[in-house]
């Protein structure tokens, strides 16, 4: 597993499982002569997605950003359609740190479509039931809504089995929280109404987490927004706003779905000053 440290933060990348969705609905409007130079795609137009959460420890606390799709919730045609290659394996990823599901204090939800938030329950003989049982579970207060009361776009990725279980678990909020010093998660729209990505601010140390605003590593031309987004006016506005700021901090960004890299610091002008590859 690869581990960074970001000031007092260490991030472990978990194996949340892997899908492979469309090359052009990842990329929206942007042809493919061009997506394609920065980031492969195969016979069926499909690009690799990982789906995997990092395990943030700080304070002594172990806190997860967002949960993976989960083992044995995906049916056989769900698995055929989103390209679904391996399902998560988050309880052995933990046992490799000797930690289990019970203890994560915190988990951040930078959204709850079904590939982030799907591991946030499993199937039991009782029914669904909750993974990290002992954790606080944030997200925002509108994608708290939407979850709840989808509409017709979102009904297909809001799912009752995924926050059901939870739902005395879940904190919400409406801007901004602050989940330890330094450390917020913040609404911002855009991929979701609901969508929030993760700051770390530790002195001169900066990790941001951009969640769907930025999946890849291919995704860092500001105005590359995904055919998924439901405003992407919105997430081109709200990416420019925070791809700046990382630079002008030569902060780390890191992914969740990237199939290549799990981190990349940038310099003032968005050149790649240290990377963290995954290992494949």
């Amino acid at each position: 597993m690869e581990r960074l440290h970001v000031g007092r933060a260490t991030l472990t990348w978990l194996n949340g499982g892997v899908t492979h969705l469309d090359g052009g609905a990842m990329f929206g409007v942007v042809p493919k002569p061009l997506w394609e130079k920065k980031y492969p795609s195969n016979e069926n137009n499909q690009i690799e997605l990982r789906t995997d959460p990092i395990l943030l420890e700080i304070d002594n606390k172990r806190i997860l950003i967002d949960s993976g799709i989960g083992m044995g919730k995906l049916t056989d045609k769900q698995k055929r359609n989103f390209g679904v290659s391996e399902e998560s394996f988050i309880e052995s990823s933990l046992q490799e740190l000797k930690l289990s599901p019970d203890d994560i204090d915190t988990v951040l939800m930078t959204h709850l479509h079904f590939d982030h938030a799907c591991g946030l329950t499993k199937n039991t003989d009782e029914g669904y039931k909750s993974v990290f049982h002992n954790a606080k579970i944030y997200t925002s207060e509108v994608e708290w809504n939407e979850m709840r009361s989808p509409n017709i776009r979102s009904v297909n990725t809001y799912w009752e089995e995924n926050w059901k279980p939870i739902q005395e678990q879940v904190i919400t909020f409406k801007n901004w929280k602050e989940i330890v010093p330094g450390l917020r998660i913040i609404h911002t729209g855009g991929h979701s109404d609901g969508h929030c990505i993760i700051v770390l601010e530790d002195r001169e140390a900066v990790f941001i987490h951009m969640a769907d605003l930025m999946p890849t590593n291919a995704h860092q031309n500001k105005l590359w927004a995904l055919a998924y987004d439901d405003y992407p006016v919105q997430s081109v506005h709200e990416k420019e706003k925070w791809m700046d700021f990382g630079y002008q901090k030569n902060a780390w960004f890191t992914f969740y779905h990237d199939a290549f890299y799990r981190a990349i610091q940038f310099d003032e002008l968005g050149n790649r000053l240290e990377v963290i590859e995954r290992v494949r």
